[in-house]
């Protein structure tokens, strides 16, 4: 096992424990002074100065990567589609395809209810075909490809048959189904015509058909789609409640019976306090426009807390959200009350919000010295990560934050805080090392990690706490890394001397003052809607990346890059509430951004017939932070030195070592971060 440390003091938590590890998951985790071997001359196809890891592909490895190739190709017509929708590319999308595929789930009056209770596929996640989700979108806890609803399947929905009309991932284990349409008054909706995830203001829409009172429809409409969201599946026995709607105009309050079409635009979507849908209901007879609001509430004299809310499952997707922004004695147990409302240690929130579940746990509250649990995360192919990067799948900062966020939430409901009553803690990562096992598109999968909890150092005004986790789909490793989190005091915060200890570190480019350096416009590029390989919107890291050929530390080349901090950048009000940071993995995403810019740029997608961006296997990355980029902070400033690129039969993986400063302050630093690019087998 690789020892972590922390500002000199090693960190070897495991000890002789008989448990695998991850020294033992790959043939080596030695440093980067043994693991990397000097360069061959460039002969061999390598930049002299350079090193290179002893990444040779394996008959293994390129085993691996057939087997993928050979399933990919046989994938049904859906997966196909999705493909078209969600992998960056130069041409549009093909959104008549998708089309047809949504088509496909329609059923009308006459023929019946469609029945779409099957058994469900084990770790997979259906996603509705479609435009792809804006970062901070409400993720629905079930998913289904049926968006038209006849009058029987309306029926069914009101015998509280849901999983029978919208498919088995609407049944989940210890979840009794007790939600009702319609309860308490005639079923008014006649038919849906259309339900619409993201449509509306981009929040949901749906489109029915009603005969009777509008202010029932009304209703109605909500709760259907309340309904088609899952929330309801975070609290067993459950049921809708609907308040009366209320005219949003002057007009008089809607009453008589009489038929016609609605429309329901979502307004908000959430789980916190309780599971809920609010919208505005328009009429196509002329009745007056109102406002409804559906909430789930659990059954009378029943806990929501962890444990509680579902049997059997100790946390889900309704403690994660209080968890992030809401009450901590939900999320928690009632000994976190005192955090609910101030600053404290929170998951993040929005699209940042990385873990579902936790199906088991073996520790207990106050015991610090290990522990075992299970945790998933469901990524759907529509998430907005998938939409944003220039990765083929997964973005490498998912990956990291998906792991890190799983780890460390079963650490901090042991109690490690309850320890320093009255103390503000913050919780920061420190560093780990990763290596992705194989690489396997993880669109619509469900992610099962499974962490253990090493060991908890208690220290006045702070405590840290080490890790380590394996990540699998289909029951088969693809991921596994160790960590170390800290809990910290705003003194401790507020002390903090980077990585050299409050040295003067200054970047090897101000250390080389005439180098000679050309830059690339990675902004101007961005602007092309056309161009490939290119990071957009909510992932726009970086604007530029001056390059010096033959410069850096290992004389390969050179990346530096200086970005303005917005104050109002996305994802300060993500992580953490209330307490705004950059995330580490974003800055060490903006570091690969940077490396693949080159890669592009230094023409080695010239020739590829269908160039992508992957994160390499077995090729195990370490990163360490000791500081932290606040909404004031001003910049960020990067460098990546180039110490290998390997060049394959399909592509190049480049290495590279890396460092992140605030200004005056390096407190970033990346080993062995690797990037490839491949021309994607047809």
């Amino acid at each position: 096992m690789t020892v972590l440390d922390f500002d000199g003091i090693a960190f070897d938590p495991v000890g002789a424990s008989p448990a695998r590890t991850l020294a033992q998951a790959e043939p080596s985790t030695t440093s980067t002074a043994q693991a990397v071997q000097p360069a061959p001359t460039t002969a061999d196809g390598l930049y002299s100065g350079a090193a290179v890891t002893d990444s040779v592909p394996s008959p293994i490895a390129e085993l691996r990567i057939g087997v993928v190739t050979a399933h990919r190709a046989a994938l049904a017509a859906q997966v196909a589609v999705q493909r078209a929708v969600w992998t960056r590319s130069t041409g549009p999308i093909e959104r008549a395809a998708v089309a047809a595929v949504a088509d496909r789930t329609t059923v009308g009056a006459a023929a019946g209810p469609e029945i779409v209770d099957q058994a469900p596929a084990r770790n997979s996640v259906a996603t509705t075909a479609g435009i792809a989700a804006r970062e901070g979108a409400f993720k629905p806890l079930a998913r289904t490809g049926r968006t038209h609803l006849d009058r029987a399947a309306l029926a069914l929905l009101a015998e509280g048959a849901v999983a029978t009309v919208f498919g088995p991932a609407y049944r989940r284990d210890g979840v009794e189904v007790a939600v009702r349409l319609a309860v308490g008054e005639p079923l008014a909706l006649t038919e849906i015509e259309s339900i619409e995830l993201y449509g509306g203001n981009g929040d949901g829409r749906v489109v029915a058909r009603y005969e009777g009172a509008p202010g029932a429809a009304a209703r109605q409409a909500a709760e259907v789609f309340a309904l088609f969201t899952g929330m309801h599946l975070c609290l067993s026995g459950s049921t809708l409640t609907a308040a009366s709607p209320v005219v949003t105009g002057s007009a008089a309050a809607v009453t008589g019976a009489t038929k016609g079409t609605l429309e329901f635009v979502v307004t908000g979507l959430d789980l916190v306090p309780r599971p809920h849908v609010t919208g505005t209901v328009s009429f196509s007879g002329g009745e007056p426009s109102v406002a409804v609001e559906v909430t789930v509430t659990e059954p009378a004299g029943t806990g929501v807390g962890p444990g509680e809310a579902v049997p059997d499952l100790l946390l889900n997707e309704f403690h994660m959200t209080h968890l992030a922004r809401g009450d901590q004695a939900i999320a928690m147990g009632p000994e976190f009350a005192d955090y609910t409302g101030v600053r404290a240690t929170r998951l993040p929130t929005g699209g940042l919000l990385l873990v579902d579940r936790v199906r088991d746990f073996d520790g207990a509250r106050g015991t610090f010295d290990s522990a075992s649990y299970t945790t998933e995360y469901d990524s759907p192919a529509d998430s907005w990560y998938y939409a944003d990067t220039a990765n083929e799948s997964m973005p490498h900062f998912v990956y990291m934050e998906t792991s890190l966020q799983a780890a460390l939430l079963m650490g901090y409901y042991a109690g490690p805080t309850l320890t320093q009553p009255g103390t503000t803690l913050s919780l920061r990562n420190l560093g780990g090392t990763a290596t992705v096992l194989r690489q396997v598109d993880l669109r619509d999968r469900t992610i099962e990690q499974s962490s253990r909890m090493l060991s908890t150092t208690i220290l006045p005004g702070s405590s840290l706490q080490t890790f380590d986790y394996t990540l699998r789909v289909d029951g088969e490793p693809f991921y596994a890394g160790e960590t170390m989190f800290g809990y910290f005091s705003d003194e401790a915060l507020a002390n903090q001397t980077g990585l050299d200890a409050g040295r003067p570190a200054p970047s090897w480019l101000a250390e080389n003052p005439r180098a000679q350096v050309r830059t690339i416009d990675v902004a101007a590029r961005r602007a092309d809607p056309n161009a490939p390989l290119c990071s957009r919107d909510t992932l726009t890291l970086i604007d530029r990346v001056d390059v010096v050929d033959g410069g850096g530390e290992h004389g390969a080349g050179y990346l530096h890059s200086l970005r303005a901090i917005d104050p109002d950048d996305w994802f300060f009000t993500r992580h953490f509430h209330l307490d705004p940071v950059i995330p580490g993995s974003l800055g060490v995403e903006s570091v690969i951004h940077a490396v693949q810019e080159w890669l592009i740029d230094a023409g080695h997608a010239t020739g590829m017939t269908d160039p992508v961006f992957r994160i390499p296997a077995d090729i195990p990355f370490s990163w360490r932070y000791r500081g932290q980029f606040l909404p004031t902070d001003g910049t960020v400033e990067l460098e990546a030195h180039i110490k290998a690129l390997h060049r394959g039969p399909h592509g190049v993986t480049a290495v590279v070592d890396g460092s992140l400063w605030k200004p005056g302050l390096r407190i970033y630093e990346v080993t062995d971060l690797a990037v490839e690019l491949v021309d994607r087998m047809p």
